[in-house]
């Protein structure tokens, strides 16, 4: 229950960061970065709805597309996200409406336009979520066309959306519009990357009964041990080898130094781990 709590808690935290990033900086902005959001933004401009009204509309059809070809359990978290994300912009809009940019520094703007909807995006996709719109048809192309890399799904879908601003938009904010889609792009991957980083640890050492008790009772994690030998001394040596979240490997570190334990230790910095106990790393 507490997990689940956690989850939806983080799901609720992620929808408000794309809340404020798109209401606050990318529509009084006009940018376009691809995505429903950005398509609002064009909307807005060609037709009587307002951004946020356009949102909520696109998100539901697309919400029924999630349903079909993406399972229940996706489109029912990416349901909350995106019913979420649309009262708060419809919200938003009643209780702050903007006509004109927040502050007079396009380029700050622009920064937060970008790296705010580009977290919230990135925690929704850790959590199996997403906040609808364009990450949905992402989605489906990860799941059918066998799409390993999520940016790169949404930045070929988003780059339509983009080339359509051309027509719209004038000048700086397409040019805004452009180079957001391009970091957008990458740092969603980076984000996901960051939370999802474990941490590869090599021991070497000579007695590996400690080290393994604390890694499997204390840590709950599994470890592989091997026998060894020193190229120099000639000792016989055990290699434990283990990977852990990052929290972990601080813990594992500092019960390494507090008890002064013997031993040669590396640790490198690795993405992607499957396996028993990291499907919800």
């Amino acid at each position: 229950m507490e997990k689940k709590l956690r989850r939806w808690g983080l799901m609720a935290l992620a929808v408000l960061v794309m809340a404020v990033g798109s209401h606050f900086f990318l529509f009084p902005n006009q940018f376009c970065f691809g995505g429903v959001s950005g398509l609002s933004t064009i909307a807005a401009r060609l037709t009587p709805l307002s951004a946020g009204t356009f949102n909520a509309a696109a998100n539901l059809v697309l919400l029924l597309a999630a349903f079909l070809f993406v399972g229940k359990s996706f489109a029912m978290t990416t349901a909350f996200a995106s019913l979420g994300l649309s009262a708060l912009l419809v919200a938003f809009e009643k209780w702050v409406p903007l006509a004109d940019p927040l502050t007079s520094q396009p380029m700050l703007e622009f920064l937060l336009a970008v790296s705010l909807p580009s977290a919230g995006c990135a925690l929704l996709f850790h959590l199996g979520a997403s906040s609808g719109g364009t990450d949905i048809p992402a989605m489906i192309l990860k799941k059918h066309a066998h799409i390993q890399n999520i940016g790169v799904a949404l930045f070929w879908i988003d780059l339509f959306m983009v080339a359509a601003g051309a027509f719209v938009l004038d000048l700086q904010a397409m040019l805004y519009s452009a180079v957001g889609l391009a970091v957008k792009t990458f740092l969603i991957d980076d984000i996901i990357g960051s939370i999802t980083m474990c941490k590869s640890v090599m021991v070497v050492c000579e007695d590996a009964g400690p080290l393994c008790e604390y890694i499997t009772h204390t840590l709950g994690r599994g470890a592989t041990v091997g026998p060894a030998k020193g190229a120099y001394t000639g000792a016989e040596q055990s290699i434990v080898f283990t990977t852990l979240t990052r929290r972990q490997a601080n813990q594992l570190r500092l019960f390494i130094r507090q008890n002064a334990f013997p031993a040669f230790i590396t640790m490198s910095s690795t993405v992607d781990v499957f396996g028993q106990g990291f499907a919800n790393v």
